[in-house]
């Protein structure tokens, strides 16, 4: 390629324009450029041609027609090794423009500002700046196409290194980082006059997720498989994609996976609040007075299972519970003896108190330097917007192979005004309270999900079973001798009298389900045989 020798700037990202358009001069490039751009380097001594002066056509209509010219875009699209575009060019006065430095209107930012008026974010939708990107872009060939200031420098080192060109694979990655900034603003403009312009709640016809990378990670779920992290930038919370590490190492893929189940759990509770996730399922849950005791309370439920797990917190970490995570000593003399005595498993072998991550809404200093202290490796992340309620509004994605399932998230409970007792033995007040505990916890376990609970805390969980009897064994020989008089939650109904009998078997004295099975009958009548009250909610909480 020929050096470049001509150079269109029109930005509204005016950082360190002048410095770089400076420096293309300083190789002999002649600028063109247009409003408030040109005057910036006029004012800045940088000599610079407007655009109306080279097209013969005046900016007009309050500047929405300034580059919208042939001799723009056949300077950018003519192919310079084709004689007949250039015999076409030099008829019409068309002279080839070989890098074009743009960035578009501030729409988003527009749209984001409390107050913006359809009409102030309909003057912010760029025209001509993303017709000069895809002009130069496809013309990748012969045209630099420059769509943000982080590329300055980048260009101006390789075009001292190279008698002013670039190189066609810096080409070829401009153009296509211009093709996915034009991606990008075409998606926020068609989500803001969708919203303007139609009462659609529901699903829209075309969904274009403006999905931003953010980090590579070392690997996937297994170390043979790569893997990234990227952020909605339409979200309407930042989620563990926008909380901050304050320590730790690197966040894996699996980190990030645990760190949204333990953030989803204890979000949905409004007493003090205590998760433990492993594999995604809460093996520990607990709310209570005070944040040290939920977090006691969880870590008994099932201390085999949480080494290596991910904690969770709704509320601000203090000295006392940052002082019981990470910590054997603690694990040797409160949890063992605690859960030996509670369970009876005295044979269960419990290997430490390995935290692989915590998230919460802050951490008191002093709670913050005890974490510090546990261990170099321990993440610990930030999320101070930890549940606003706008997350409400975004969807629940999840990829398949050719196509992506969209939902609304799960953030529903039915309280106990709504529920059917539906059995002769009715559940007491403190039942009740256990009640809404574990149908919010189950809510949080993979299905088959079997939930047994003491008070407001985990005692035994069944989770992922193909069959809910077996998660029902499960669940029971977790919570050993803790299972009796246990309150039980199901995800979703029982079909038939086989899995309420296995339920009543681990010793509970309570169940909360969904109900819904055409054998709801024969349900209710085995309930009634073995003594046991049961609600029946209407609301079931399938995760797979």
């Amino acid at each position: 390629m020929a050096r470049i020798r001509r150079a269109l700037v029109s930005v509204s990202d005016k950082s360190g324009i002048v410095e770089f358009c400076r420096a293309l001069t300083e190789m002999d490039v002649e600028l063109l450029s247009t409003g408030g751009t040109m005057r910036r380097l006029e004012e800045a001594g940088v000599p610079v041609t407007a655009v109306d002066e080279y097209t013969g056509f005046p900016e007009m209509m309050d500047g929405r027609v300034k580059t919208l010219h042939p001799k723009i875009h056949g300077g950018l699209l003519a192919l310079r090794d084709n004689e007949q575009h250039m015999a076409e060019a030099e008829k019409n006065g068309v002279q080839m423009i070989d890098m074009v430095v743009v960035n578009l209107y501030p729409f988003e930012e527009t749209i984001a500002r409390e107050g913006t008026t359809l009409e102030e974010a309909v003057e912010q939708i760029d025209i001509g700046g993303p017709s000069m990107v895809r002009s130069a872009s496809k013309n990748f060939r012969d045209v630099t196409i420059v769509p943000d200031p982080c590329y300055y420098d980048q260009i101006l080192a390789e075009m001292r290194e190279n008698d002013g060109e670039t190189t066609l694979e810096t080409r070829q990655k401009l153009a296509l980082a211009a093709f996915e900034m034009t991606c990008r603003y075409d998606a926020a403009i068609s989500g803001y006059l969708r919203r303007q312009f139609t009462e659609e709640t529901g699903f829209p016809m075309i969904l274009a997720p403006k999905l931003r990378r953010k980090a590579e990670l070392r690997y996937g779920e297994n170390p043979h498989q790569s893997a990234a992290l990227y952020e909605d930038l339409d979200a309407h919370e930042p989620g563990v994609a926008g909380a901050e590490q304050l320590h730790g190492r690197e966040l894996s893929f699996n980190n990030y996976l645990d760190l949204t189940a333990a953030l989803e759990s204890a979000r949905d509770f409004d007493d003090p609040t205590a998760i433990i996730i492993k594999h995604l399922n809460p093996c520990g849950a607990a709310s209570a007075d005070t944040l040290a005791q939920a977090f006691e309370d969880a870590y008994t439920a099932d201390p085999v299972s949480a080494f290596g797990s991910v904690l969770g917190f709704n509320r601000v970490v203090d000295a006392e519970t940052a002082e019981c995570i990470f910590n054997n000593e603690w694990l040797d003399e409160v949890i063992k003896p605690r859960f030996y005595e509670e369970s009876g498993k005295t044979d269960v072998t419990i290997i430490g108190a390995f935290v692989e991550a915590i998230i919460a809404p802050g951490y008191e200093p002093d709670a913050l330097e005890i974490l510090k202290s546990k261990s170099k490796n321990m993440r610990i992340m930030l999320l101070e917007d930890f549940c606003p309620e706008s997350r409400r509004r975004d969807f629940d994605m999840r990829a398949i192979p050719g196509g992506m399932l969209v939902q609304e998230r799960d953030y529903a409970a039915v309280m106990p005004e709504n529920w059917e007792i539906v059995t002769e033995t009715k559940p007491t007040d403190e039942q009740v309270r256990s009640m809404v505990f574990a149908d919010r916890i189950a809510k949080h376990v993979k299905s088959n999900a079997i939930v047994l609970v003491q008070g407001t805390h985990i005692v035994g969980c069944g989770a992922g079973q193909m069959s809910r009897v077996d998660s029902s064994i499960i669940a029971a020989r977790k919570a050993g001798d803790r299972a009796q008089g246990a309150v039980l939650a199901s995800d979703a109904m029982f079909p038939a009298r086989d899995g309420l009998d296995a339920a009543a078997a681990t010793g509970c004295s309570a169940i909360i389900q969904p109900g819904g099975s055409r054998r709801d009958d024969e349900v209710i009548e085995a309930a009634n045989e073995h003594g046991i009250a049961m609600v029946m909610t209407g609301m079931r909480h399938f995760w797979h």
